[in-house]
């Protein structure tokens, strides 16, 4: 399958899987990922553990995250997980659709006057 279908099998992201797609630029573990993502979101978004590991497991079967082999504490049962280039692919594309959304909005409103 070519990237840009690829790409758009995902496309549009919902707003918590873009959340926890750029809160993993930076390995974290699950908890790591819900303080994130409420703090990226300034509290609006708040996943709790079903919603966020249901989450977790569709995106590393879409191969946009990888669970890391090791751990972040030695003997400890948290699973970090980081990004994909796919991923990162991803979220590029998804900035660009949101932003030509916000220009076509913003012409068409000061097109009426707003």
């Amino acid at each position: 399958m070519n990237q840009i279908k690829r790409i758009n099998k995902y496309s549009p992201l919902t707003e918590s899987m873009f959340y926890i797609l750029i809160a993993l630029l930076m390995p974290l573990h699950g908890y790591g990922i819900m303080q994130k993502v409420e703090k990226l979101s300034e509290g609006r978004i708040r996943l709790g553990p079903g919603t966020l590991y249901g989450a977790l497991s569709n995106l590393v079967e879409a191969k946009l995250i990888i669970p890391e082999d090791g751990r972040q504490d030695p003997g400890s049962r948290r699973k970090v997980y980081s990004i994909t280039e796919f991923g990162i692919e991803l979220i590029g594309y998804e900035i660009k659709r949101l932003e030509e959304m916000l220009k076509n909005a913003k012409l068409l409103l000061k097109e009426r006057g707003q």
